[in-house]
């Protein structure tokens, strides 16, 4: 059964020009692209998008990286969308992820990752409604 996922293309990967690289990484793994664009976060969206890490000690760097540059937004679809995602991308530390994934390939450090996936279905679903209309997730 297809579903569908969400991802952003972090600021160091558009920066380092590895976002072609990206997504063809990832239709190469089956997914997808329903809908995606090239987009510019402000503060309060940053705020907004990463609320659930409001109270973590990371959190105001985080939003001022993921404003620091244009970002790649996409909805994505496959069989198992999430967990598939999830596990192309490869651990949140670069240092640790397994050969070939996303962020071993294009990561630089814990902080710059190179790439956001949902955690969930739910947060799927949630986050490709924050970034695009029902109209554009054909």
């Amino acid at each position: 059964m297809n579903n569908r996922t969400f991802t952003i293309i972090k600021p160091d990967s558009v920066e380092n020009g590895n976002v072609g690289k990206i997504i063809a990484h990832l239709e190469g793994e089956g997914f997808r692209i329903v809908a995606g664009r090239m987009t510019r976060l402000s503060t309060d969206q940053a705020r907004a998008f990463y609320a659930v890490h409001s109270k973590r000690p990371f959190y105001n760097d985080l939003v001022a990286y993921m404003t620091s540059g244009p970002v790649w937004v996409m909805s994505l679809e496959r069989d198992n969308a999430v967990p598939h995602l999830r596990k192309t991308m490869g651990a949140t530390n670069p240092a640790e992820a397994d050969q070939g994934t996303v962020r071993a390939l294009y990561g630089e450090s814990i902080e710059r990752n190179a790439i956001h996936g949902s955690d969930s279905d739910e947060n799927a679903a949630i986050e490709n409604a924050f970034f695009f209309a029902a109209s554009e997730l054909i």
